[in-house]
């Protein structure tokens, strides 16, 4: 065999060397830019109000809206007759239905109707909508895909809900593990008559999951693998958190895939759970507790790991319903509410804004108000959030900006055994003098009322409404006045929260 040169082997060694040290051609995903961080909100919560403006009129009671990320700009809202209808920046609420449900959808009652809307992951191509509605002849709660492409309509889950016309839940939204989720209430009446918070036997009461994708024997869906109860004797597979009331509204926060569920309560407690990525098999407490008080003590179950709300409010404070919004995603306020879960109810209006902090505590504060009667928030591609409202029937763009409060309240307390004494500073940090005024504030949970002074104070639930004495009705800008109280606790002597003079809420501290 003959031999290379020497001179040769060396140019060919060099190119060979060359060769393995250059550097690799970089792929489509090595070239891409990494994904930003969502960026988190820098600003305290006190100095946040939401604001809303009107783009659209003339909606028939609207319940839900979605936004499709195919490039096209539109929301589509559903309306509780059984319609869908289109909405652009550009050209407004268009006339014509893009679907229309009517001649299926049982709406009688207040609560029944066409109730939620999720789209395909793949909508851009499948052109798959998913609805949920309470179905003719006789209210069942039902999930369906309609086909836009070919206008089909195919069932895929029916729970029969004919004793009472409340309490349907409704939400349907994917989850980012591609699975769709869905709630329904826990067949309505007072107190769960049914009993079906706690049981597995039924879908009522419940957060379903499953993968609509494909088909398993019999049924139009599978039920995954890893749900909580997949092949559990006598438990409905489906179910992947039970314990709930009626869970109107649910959300997943795009950041870190987690569940934040608003569950309306009886008419103590309106409450929020936060469920981690992945958490099945969560039991929210309904009817063994709503909100964090025992409901009903034949409910419980000694044994039962049950989800303690991270946040939830009396409807003293004149609310009725919450209605659960979403963590806010988007670029345009993120220094304001980034990662700020944002909700609302639809009596008082109240705009609710939660933070997880970092601790894993969370903080909540009232920071606004919707228009009346809001029945759902609906989120853009880009992160930005929109509502609906039921009564007279608008879509709502929201958006927040920076305040100061106009009041200012200082605290301090002398605590003892089941009993503490505080003091209120009330500091009017505006430009005009509050006149006649009226401070509400919330008391930890066990502590109760029991006199005070510089106001006439009630209780109701946890809620706290003084108004002033003769001698300090008015006070100045820049001005302050002393309240008190002497209150019984059952150990929590943690200090009052959610602070608001005559309806505005106030910053805490001196």
């Amino acid at each position: 065999m003959p031999r290379r040169p020497i001179g040769a082997l060396l140019l060919a060694l060099a190119a060979l060397l060359t060769l393995l040290l250059a550097p690799l051609p970089a792929s489509a995903d090595d070239s891409a830019d990494p994904p930003a961080a969502p960026r988190e909100a820098t600003v305290p919560l006190e100095n946040v109000t939401a604001t809303t403006t009107q783009v659209a009129f003339g909606l028939r009671r609207p319940t839900a809206l979605v936004a499709p990320d195919d490039g096209t700009g539109r929301l589509f809202i559903t309306e509780k007759p059984g319609r869908v209808r289109v909405y652009h920046p550009d050209t407004g609420l268009a006339a014509d239905p893009l679907i229309d449900l009517t001649g299926v959808v049982d709406e009688s009652g207040n609560e029944r109707g066409l109730l939620g809307i999720a789209l395909a992951p793949d909508f851009a191509e499948s052109q798959d909508v998913y609805l949920a509605y309470t179905a003719l002849p006789d209210g069942a709660v039902t999930l369906a895909r309609y086909g836009l492409d070919g206008g089909t309509l195919d069932v895929l889950l029916s729970q029969p809900h004919a004793e009472n016309t409340n309490h349907n839940g409704g939400q349907l939204a994917f989850g980012p593990d591609g699975y769709l989720y869905w709630s329904i209430g826990d067949g309505g009446g007072s107190g769960d008559p049914f009993d079906t918070g706690q049981r597995l036997d039924t879908l009522l009461g419940k957060i379903l999951r499953i993968d609509v994708t494909a088909a398993c024997g019999d049924l139009p869906y599978c039920v995954p693998a890893d749900n909580p109860y997949a092949g559990v004797e006598g438990a409905r597979e489906e179910i992947w958190v039970h314990g709930a009331r009626n869970p109107w509204r649910f959300s997943f926060d795009p950041a870190d895939g987690s569940l934040w569920i608003a569950d309306v309560g009886q008419g103590r407690w309106e409450e929020f759970d936060h469920l981690a990525a992945g958490q099945g098999g969560a039991n929210l407490g309904w009817s063994c507790y709503e909100g964090p008080e025992v409901f009903d003590a034949t409910q419980c179950d000694p044994s039962a790991d049950y989800v303690e709300p991270v946040s939830y409010y009396s409807p003293y404070t004149g609310g009725c319903a919450v209605i659960g919004g979403g963590v806010y995603r988007g670029q345009t306020y993120a220094d304001l509410v980034g990662g700020t879960y944002i909700a609302t109810d639809y009596c008082s209006s109240t705009v609710w804004a939660i933070r997880e902090t970092a601790g894993g505590q969370y903080e909540t504060a009232e920071i606004g108000e919707m228009p009346t009667q809001v029945t759902a928030f609906g989120t853009t591609p880009e992160g930005e959030f929109y509502v609906v409202n039921d009564l007279p029937g608008g879509l709502h763009r929201v958006a927040f900006e920076r305040s100061e409060p106009v009041c200012r309240v200082a605290y301090s307390a002398t605590t003892w055994g089941t009993g503490l004494t505080a003091d209120l500073t009330i500091t009017n940090t505006g430009t005009e003098p509050v006149s006649g005024w009226t401070l509400q504030y919330t008391l930890a949970q066990g502590q109760t009322l029991v006199s005070d002074w510089n106001t006439t104070a009630t209780q109701g639930a946890n809620v706290v409404t003084a108004t002033n004495a003769a001698h300090n009705a008015t006070i100045a800008p820049g001005e302050s006045v002393t309240i008190g109280y002497l209150a019984e606790h059952t150990g929590d002597t943690a200090p009052p929260t959610r602070f608001s003079l005559d309806g505005h809420p106030c910053g805490t501290g001196a």
